[in-house]
């Protein structure tokens, strides 16, 4: 059976609903249901708000756009549309776990990790801003480069707390030759920053031009 295009302009009220599929998968959906304003998903800003438009009304436009066989034909389409569309998130929101627990597991078991918390256990400013028994918490995260030959760079951010308050370190590691050296070490929590390892001369350049 041929599709016709619905000759009645106004979408039904039990139709009118709030449509997942345009939400979701936005500018997507919008090419399939011939719904070109979708497209402003492109455009800076607007692309903040048009999920929202969109979801609000899909439906409608879907259906004035759309050529469909009757409204239990347009229901399903879009119910598939919605279902798809939770499945991604589904998906998106298990990677986004994976990756919360595996991540600072990696970063934790590196020689740059363990270099960065022992320096900042053994700096007695720090003892004194953070207490007794610092140690790193939940969070680590890092940005690593490898540029082969033994040679790697990585930016460490790391969560710390001790028996006063909780902070972050971050550090700047450069392995060579197979043997990682800290370049920059910064503890910042509570009034101030405290600088343990400033071998980048990073805050010595900071200070020079007012930063």
């Amino acid at each position: 059976m041929a599709l016709q295009p619905i000759n009645q302009p106004a979408i039904p009220p039990e139709l009118d609903r709030w449509n997942w599929g345009a939400f979701f998968f936005n500018w997507i959906w919008g090419l399939a249901n011939n719904t070109f304003i979708a497209l402003l998903m492109f455009v800076p800003l607007v692309n903040l708000v048009m999920p929202f438009v969109l979801g609000a009304k899909g439906s409608s436009w879907a259906w004035r756009n759309g050529s469909w066989r009757d409204a239990e034909h347009f229901r399903r389409v879009q119910r598939n549309w919605a279902v798809a569309g939770f499945a991604f998130l589904a998906l998106w929101l298990a990677v986004g776990a994976l990756l919360a627990v595996v991540v600072p597991s990696q970063v934790k078991s590196s020689d740059a990790y363990r270099l960065t918390m022992e320096t900042v256990r053994a700096d007695d400013r720090v003892k004194a801003a953070f207490g007794d028994n610092i140690d790193g918490g939940y969070w680590a995260l890092s940005n690593v480069r490898v540029f082969g030959g033994g040679s790697d760079d990585a930016l460490l951010g790391i969560s710390i707390h001790g028996s006063r308050r909780w902070g972050w370190a971050f550090s700047h590691a450069v392995r060579s030759a197979g043997k990682w050296d800290l370049r920059l070490v910064v503890v910042v929590g509570g009034e101030a920053s405290i600088v343990l390892v400033d071998e980048d001369h990073v805050t010595s350049r900071a200070a020079s031009t007012g930063i």
